[in-house]
């Protein structure tokens, strides 16, 4: 009864779900076992996550000491790469880390099942050993005259140990330090999620090698605009890079969803930090220029996938018996959706950088500053998002529904909170810090005018994230597919009609209405208490 009571829905509280988001927001920096539990792996994953962006910075504030049509040029580039990526690879991710969380916590419940039921039969026997024992050697002690005076000569005719109970207890104690040995797990999703991944790393390869000229005048760099050639020369080699982005994406998806985020974070620092070493020398020190930063990131992402396949191969036994069981249909079912998702957020933000790209490569080099500090910033807060994800993920797995419910509570108090510092931390920074990035005066100017939205709107975007990560969790894959269609559209249309009317401005207003509207829509979900959150108003799941 006590476990049904555990796993049973909690009672509604109120009649409308949406005062859940300010129940006990009081304890929003509280460190208690949940706390404790989202801060362990958001951290690391937030660090994680920032790390490669952080590396695009760098990248980007090198290149701009070679001229504006090199930084612009570069980030055309950079933006292309992210968004083709995004729709290639991040719904294995997104799936991967639900998944695994979801297979790893219902093994893990069925382990500690079975080893409480081998300890309760193997305490039984004990008993009955010990028991039977003291009972013989009574018995032998009442019908053997002189046992106390003659103990060598009793143990002798009899045959008696009085250590055979001792005995026993030790071989069960070796046997269950035996079952306790760790063994390489196995998890069918990872498997499936490095075979797709791979996969889709090479699809990306010859994409971007084959199109990359029509793919970059579709983003408004035309035939004879200068930016041309840098653009599809850094485009060109940082596609040779795919497959290691994607191997390693879905590796730290894997790692996400065993609540593992300090072991990407390891792996992603060195690949960073080789990066960052190498840049200044393929660029200044070689006069390789641009083909020289792009170079130096597909040999840091090759080393990031390396040490992650080398720690994740200690772990799990990714060669399954036979193909049948991966689990290539469940992935495409909610790849799919994860997949229209994407595209509809995609074509948002790509089409943004296209809009700005037709206003020159002044306008565009302060759009790419503005547009990497904005999404730096903005993946902070998806470290929360990857820790709320992971831990509904393994609380819906085992129908704990209260802790699913602290959990999307805390992360979004979190969340918000870490968006207010962020904006006056990015505010600030770029400011005062624009000069990092470019010399030219021009782009300086244009970055200020972006600050206040770049600012403004982190408490919104580290809203929107953060839902993204518990709408994962909690597997309403098609809700977030079919809200994200409805929340590009109009976003859509704001691009188009802003950016002819206003141009630079209008293009940033445009964006800020996208990430409100992505906001809104996940605070909907939950609010309204529909989907799998309908346990909120008292209905059952099943």
């Amino acid at each position: 009864m006590a476990e049904v009571a555990a796993l049973a829905p909690p009672e509604r509280k109120w009649k409308m779900p949406l005062f859940v988001f300010f129940q006990d927001a009081r304890n929003v920096f509280k460190l208690d076992d949940l706390g404790l539990e989202i801060l362990r792996i958001a951290f690391p994953a937030a660090l994680a996550l920032a790390a490669d962006p952080i590396a695009s910075l760098i990248d980007t504030a090198f290149i701009g000491h070679l001229g504006p049509v090199e930084i612009a040029a570069v980030g055309v580039s950079i933006a292309i790469f992210n968004q083709v990526s995004k729709v290639a690879i991040f719904p294995i991710v997104n799936i991967t880390t639900s998944f695994v969380a979801e297979e790893d916590a219902v093994k893990r419940l069925a382990s500690e099942s079975q080893k409480g039921d081998d300890l309760e039969k193997g305490s039984v026997n004990i008993i009955e050993t010990e028991e039977l024992t003291a009972e013989d050697a009574s018995v032998k002690k009442l019908d053997t005259p002189g046992s106390e005076n003659e103990p060598k000569e009793f143990e002798k005719e009899y045959d008696f140990k009085p250590a055979s109970c001792k005995s026993s207890v030790t071989i069960s104690s070796t046997a269950s330090k035996g079952k306790l040995k760790r063994e390489r797990r196995h998890i069918p999703s990872a498997s499936t999620a490095l075979a797709v991944g791979g996969v889709l790393g090479l699809l990306q390869t010859l994409l971007l090698i084959f199109l990359a000229k029509p793919i970059l005048g579709f983003m408004g760099v035309k035939p004879g605009s200068a930016m041309l050639a840098p653009a599809q020369k850094y485009l060109t080699l940082r596609a040779l890079g795919s497959p290691a982005v994607a191997l390693s994406l879905a590796m730290q998806g894997v790692f996400r969803g065993f609540k593992d985020t300090k072991t990407p974070l390891y792996a992603t620092v060195i690949g960073d930090t080789t990066n960052i070493i190498l840049d200044p020398i393929f660029i200044f020190v070689c006069h390789l220029g641009v083909s020289g930063a792009a170079i130096a990131h597909v040999l840091s992402q090759y080393l990031i996938s390396i040490i992650l396949l080398c720690k994740l191969m200690k772990q799990v036994n990714l060669l399954p018996p036979t193909t049948k069981h991966m689990e290539f249909s469940k992935f495409l079912k909610s790849g799919s959706l994860i997949l229209t998702r994407v595209l509809a957020a995609t074509i948002c933000v790509t089409l943004a950088a296209s809009r700005a790209a037709r206003l020159g490569a002044t306008p565009m080099a302060a759009f790419q500053v503005c547009l990497q500090v904005w999404l730096t910033s903005s993946l902070l807060a998806d470290g929360l998002a990857v820790a709320g994800q992971a831990i509904l993920a393994c609380a819906f797995a085992v129908k704990d529904y209260e802790k699913a419910t602290a959990a999307a509570r805390r992360v979004l108090q979190m969340g918000f909170v870490l968006g207010l510092a962020l904006a006056l931390v990015v505010g600030l920074g770029l400011k005062f810090g624009s000069g990092i990035f470019s010399k030219d005066i021009h782009v300086h100017h244009i970055i200020s005018i972006g600050v206040p939205f770049v600012a403004g709107t982190q408490p919104i975007n580290s809203l929107a994230f953060v839902f993204d990560g518990i709408n994962y969790g909690s597997f309403d894959f098609a809700y977030s597919a079919y809200s994200m269609v409805m929340v590009a559209a109009p976003s859509i249309g704001c691009l188009f009609l802003l950016s002819k009317t206003y141009g630079f401005i209008g293009i940033w207003i445009a964006l800020s209405i996208y990430m409100a509207l992505r906001a809104f829509a996940g605070f909907w979900r939950v609010a309204s208490g529909t989907g799998p959150w309908r346990y909120l108003r008292g209905k059952s799941l099943s």
